[in-house]
């Protein structure tokens, strides 16, 4: 039996391509946040159950490790906010089962009666989020021997406490969660879009184009909206991650003082206004895509000049080219156009029909390229602040 050594020479390459993969994902920010956040919720649960075994003596210590879990939330003001709804509603989720418990008694119907209220005020505003608590702490309670749990009305509460305390205590402690690296990934993610958009227009321009091309730059554009919608979510998530939280507290401390004049971080955009231009040069693009699905068609007898359509494609792919990779070595988009404007208005064998065509072409192209500057520029403010 004989081995393919090609297969040999392919097995290494696929183990480095997973090894790749593997360490790839481990160093994305959703990972690490899921599993801080995993490693927080054991930490505050196994803790809780500690306390209430160790020093509450707790005979049936469920409610602790329980309350905790609920408390561990993605930011540090959830935490709080969340946390403070569910001791309210396992509070009054224990105040029902003894209440039905104690005067009703144990049963089918009363089990049912229980979680009928607890459902009901679950509903209750501000504490809505985590109200089906009252039913579960009920559930928990009223199936778990009552007869024994009846003279422990008060361990009950003391246990919900100790259990929010502590997830909300760990979530402080242990790196609590700043978002502002997955905001700035789909600000990175949209930006490459844009400019892989830009570089493939400018290779179909470069040879022939027809409407089929055309559609599927606007149907980019439409893809790009979605994500930008995605990127809004995150954006609100990376704001509401720094309320309450120490994290944030110390870097403005380190950032105030670096900065030598008072109120330079008032100048620095936040990532809301970066979307906000993102957007703007989303439906730039868009217009620019709808421009040239039209010039297919005037176009198609006469053809564009040569002259315009050379020099504006090598526009558009320097463009893309800047916008997909920050580093790349291209001219400064703005001053090409205006070359490019300057050069064509001293043509005077182009057609006048021509010219709302290619001032469209232009002007889009410049409103884009003054986005993408201003949204680099506010980047690069916000990660060397």
């Amino acid at each position: 039996m004989t081995t393919d050594p090609a297969a040999k020479k392919g097995q290494p390459r696929l183990a480095e391509r997973r090894v790749a993969w593997l360490t790839e994902l481990v160093k994305r920010p959703v990972f690490l946040t899921g599993a801080a956040q995993i490693l927080k919720s054991v930490i505050a649960a196994t803790a809780a159950w500690w306390f209430s075994v160790a020093v509450l003596e707790t005979p049936l210590p469920f409610l602790s490790p329980w309350a905790a879990l609920l408390a561990v939330h993605a930011t540090v003001h959830q935490s709080l906010s969340r946390g403070a709804q569910t001791a309210i509603a396992s509070a009054l989720g224990v105040g029902l089962s003894f209440l039905i418990g104690t005067y009703l008694g144990v049963g089918v119907w009363t089990f049912a009666l229980a979680l009928l209220v607890g459902l009901v005020a679950a509903r209750i505003p501000g504490i809505r989020t985590e109200g089906v608590a009252i039913a579960t702490t009920a559930i928990f309670i009223l199936s778990n021997g009552f007869d024994d749990q009846a003279p422990l009305l008060l361990d009950r509460l003391l246990e919900v406490g100790v259990g929010v305390t502590a997830g909300i205590a760990v979530n402080l402690m242990i790196v609590p969660p700043l978002r502002d690296r997955q905001a700035a990934r789909h600000v990175d993610s949209i930006n490459r879009r844009m400019g892989d958009v830009l570089v493939n227009m400018a290779e179909e321009l470069s040879t022939s184009w027809s409407t089929d091309n055309a559609d599927a730059w606007l149907e980019a554009t439409k893809s790009m909206e979605t994500e930008l919608n995605s990127a809004w979510q995150f954006v609100w998530f990376a704001r509401e991650s720094h309320r309450a939280n120490p994290r944030n507290y110390l870097h403005r401390h380190r950032r105030t003082k670096n900065h030598s004049q008072p109120g330079a971080e008032s100048g620095r955009a936040s990532y809301g206004e970066i979307l906000n231009r993102i957007d703007e040069g989303i439906s730039h693009l868009r217009n620019l895509t709808r421009t040239l699905r039209e010039a297919t068609y005037p176009h198609a007898e006469g053809g564009w000049d040569a002259r315009f359509r050379k020099q504006w494609i090598a526009i558009v792919r320097d463009c893309g080219r800047s916008i997909a990779d920050p580093d790349a070595d291209v001219d400064p988009i703005r001053d090409q156009l205006t070359a490019l404007a300057k050069d064509m208005s001293n043509d005077h064998g182009l057609p006048q029909s021509t010219w709302p065509i290619y001032g469209s072409l232009i002007t889009s192209m410049h409103h884009i390229a003054t986005i993408v500057d201003d949204v680099a520029s506010s980047r690069e403010a916000r990660e060397n602040d």
